[in-house]
Formats: C-alpha cells, structure tokens, sequence
C-alpha cells in the first residue's frame, strides 16, 4: 500500500465490464498526473474487467483494485472507493467514468482548483464546457435536467449531474456517507446538494464530455428521469 502523504490523491473509477477501456483509462490518467493514485472499483464483472486490473496494479504501485461482489449501482461503488480513500488518509479523492467520455487531461485542472474549492465539478454546462456525439434530445434532457434540479433544490450549480469531481477528503468525512440514499445520477445531485448545504466551497470547471468511445453507453432516458424524481426526495431529506 501506497503511503498517502506522498500520493495525496486518488481517482475512483468504477467499472462493470470495461475490457477495452481500463488499460488505457489507467495509463492516460497516470499520464496526465502521475502524482495520483488510482482505484479501479470493479463489480465482479464477467468480461474479465478485473483481471486486468489486477495485472496493472501488480505492475504499478499507484494501481490498487478493489473487488466487489456484484453489480450495485454506481452510487455504491463509489462510496466502496470513497470509504477506501479516507481510510487510507487521501487528501483529495476524485471520480471520473472509465469509458474515456470523462477525458483525464482534465484532472490537473480539477486537482489545481482543489487548492482554492473543497468541491470541484468538471462542468458541461459553464462556458467552454460542452458536449460531443449527443443528440439534441440528449443535451436538452440532460441540461433540462439540471435546470430542474438546481431550481428545486435552490443551487448555483450549472452541472448537478455530472459524475467527474475532486472531493477534499473533508467533505466527504463530512456528507456520512453511510446515510446516502441515492445512487446513478441521483447520486451525483445529492453528493453535490449535501457539499453546498454544509457551506462547503464548489467551483465549476469546463469539460467536454464525449461519449463512450469503446462499448455501449450506461445512460438512458430512464436513468435520467429517475434521478429527477429523486430531487424533491433529496430536497425533503432534511440534510445537515
């Protein structure tokens, strides 16, 4: 195990069948920023996912892997990486997509606004962010999305939805995640929304967000729409 003071950062990146991406997801990531750390959270997958991941970690030290027994939802294995980071004392725990449509040349922008933020969303919808292979229907659901929810849940917050983010390991100690009730993209909305009600700073910084380049996109049109209802859920919670 790695010492954490000298890698203070770790990226979480869950994954269920991503054979083709892991490698090269892991490789450019720790080119991009070869001071972090990562975590390959993988749910058991039947394409052999987590073999793979396992021959990267025993040849690179800033690899680990971290086994599940199935398949749980986003939201769960992330707080399985997210429990691992604090317990390993990581300053800053970042999230990102295995599938390369979360580019890690971003990560040091992320990282850098860290020092100045406690939260950090890499932002589709602020200037310079965008989208890339979405069709007009998907872009107006997914920021139709957002508007909904940053209205009911009175946030400033261009990009609730959005899964590419630096936590401070503060705000995580902070949010109890043991008591998150949300998973998928709902999980996002509401990580984000109990940052903000704590008085935690959050900053936004433009990614382009392409689409998947290798397999089939996890998103759908029900995805979305169940994290939307969730909103009033989250807004009812009485989170502190």
């Amino acid at each position: 195990m790695n010492d954490a003071s000298s890698r203070p950062a770790l990226v979480c990146l869950p994954t269920y069948n991503e054979r083709e991406n892991v490698a090269p997801m892991v490789e450019a990531i720790l080119a991009a920023t070869p001071e972090v750390d990562v975590l390959v959270i993988d749910d058991h997958s039947p394409d052999g996912t987590g073999e793979i991941a396992d021959r990267l970690a025993a040849a690179d030290p800033r690899v680990h892997v971290l086994h599940r027994a199935g398949k749980e939802g986003l939201g769960k294995a992330y707080l399985a990486g997210f429990a691992w980071a604090l317990a390993r004392n990581y300053a800053f725990v970042l999230e990102m997509d295995a599938d390369f449509s979360h580019d890690p040349k971003y990560l040091p922008v992320l990282l850098a606004t860290a020092r100045e933020a406690d939260l950090v969303l890499g932002s589709r919808n602020v200037p310079g962010g965008g989208t890339v292979n979405w069709g007009a229907g998907r872009r107006l659901l997914s920021r139709g999305g957002s508007f909904y929810a940053r209205t009911i849940l009175g946030l400033a917050v261009r990009d609730l939805t959005g899964g590419f983010k630096c936590f401070r390991r503060e705000v995580l100690e902070a949010i109890d995640l043991p008591s998150v009730q949300c998973s998928g993209y709902a999980f996002q909305i509401e990580l984000t929304f109990r940052a903000a009600r704590k008085g935690y700073r959050i900053r936004e910084v433009p990614i382009v967000f392409h689409d998947r380049r290798v397999g089939h996109s996890k998103m759908s049109r029900r995805i979305v729409l169940e994290a939307i209802s969730k909103v009033w859920s989250i807004r009812l919670s009485g989170f502190h």
